[in-house]
């Protein structure tokens, strides 16, 4: 996985020796695939495969939390996806861009997920 990142990194448009972060990657492409769109979809896979190797490391039992279901922690990092991705909207809908303070905010409530649901 740290290669997949390299490889984006050195692939990445650069504009006058740096990188262009916003640049298309593929010029031809049906989709904006930016660099921070490469990274957020690497982040994903990265997550899936650390689930993954974690589940066939460590077994768990499902658990019941404040929610009353019961979980494992492929539940709780889907839970917390999903809610990220409404706390992203609603923070683009009532704030705009930039979404720095609506990271920190999914990543408070991800912790929040991980620990209680």
């Amino acid at each position: 996985m740290g290669g997949a990142i390299g490889t984006l990194f050195l692939i990445a448009p650069k504009k006058e020796g740096a990188i262009d972060w916003f640049a298309p990657m593929s010029a031809t492409g049906w989709m904006a695939w930016t660099l921070p769109v490469a990274i957020f979809f690497w982040c994903i896979a990265s997550l899936l495969v650390t689930f993954t190797l974690l589940a066939i490391r460590f077994p768990e039992t499902p658990r019941v939390g404040i929610l009353r279901i019961e979980t494992t922690r492929g539940d709780r990092l889907f839970i917390s996806l999903l809610g990220s991705a409404f706390i992203c909207l609603i923070w683009l809908f009532f704030a705009g861009s930039p979404l720095w303070w609506a990271l920190a905010l999914c990543l408070a409530y991800a912790a929040a997920v991980f620990r209680w649901v």
